[in-house]
């Protein structure tokens, strides 16, 4: 894996002080944004958090991507850890996709099924890269803040010693996409 990596520096936020680091694989520039703590002897808190433009930055409330991050950076500034910023737009279909999907959801379609319609995958993502970023940081025992399985399962060599729920930004613009999540793509809800 040919991967470029930024030096680290300063990141102060609303959700408190942490450290950034860039990795460039290929067109896709991936972020690691951590507490200056990180003990390494003990499992390490990661959020691993794919990019949405419309959720992260404008604010929609068609999904909870937002509120999710948001979560991750101000649990991940209380009690230690990483969050690791994925850019895979859409579940890495792009943003052009994404906004094609978004119409199709308008129509009736549910994400998977508007995903299926352009051609895609329900989700496209992949994980490889999170392997690269927690072994450059030395870390192989983390509690991954996710409700995606496919998260878990894809970290094949890395220990999950806890799974922490990130139920958050549920409203009801997005009653359906949640539904959605947890129904066809497994998601662990309550």
């Amino acid at each position: 894996m040919n991967i470029e990596i930024s030096q680290i520096a300063n990141l102060p936020t609303t959700h408190g002080d942490f450290k950034i680091q860039s990795f460039k694989q290929g067109c896709k520039e991936h972020l690691a944004i951590f507490t200056n703590d990180l003990d390494l002897n003990n499992s390490v808190n990661v959020r691993v958090h794919s990019e949405c433009l419309t959720g992260d930055a404008i604010g929609s409330i068609k999904c909870d991507c937002q509120a999710q991050l948001n979560f991750a950076l101000d649990y991940i500034h209380k009690h230690s850890g990483m969050v690791i910023y994925l850019r895979q737009e859409g579940r890495d279909i792009g943003l052009l996709n994404k906004v094609n999907a978004y119409a199709l959801q308008d129509s009736g379609l549910d994400t998977v099924a508007a995903n299926h319609q352009l051609g895609f995958a329900s989700d496209e993502r992949t994980y490889e890269i999170v392997e690269f970023i927690l072994n450059h940081f030395n870390i192989d025992k983390i509690n991954l803040l996710t409700n995606n399985p496919d998260k878990i399962n894809s970290l094949t060599n890395i220990t999950i010693d806890k799974r922490i729920a990130v139920e958050v930004g549920h409203n009801p613009k997005n009653i359906d996409y949640i539904r959605t999540k947890k129904e066809k793509m497994g998601h662990m809800f309550e």
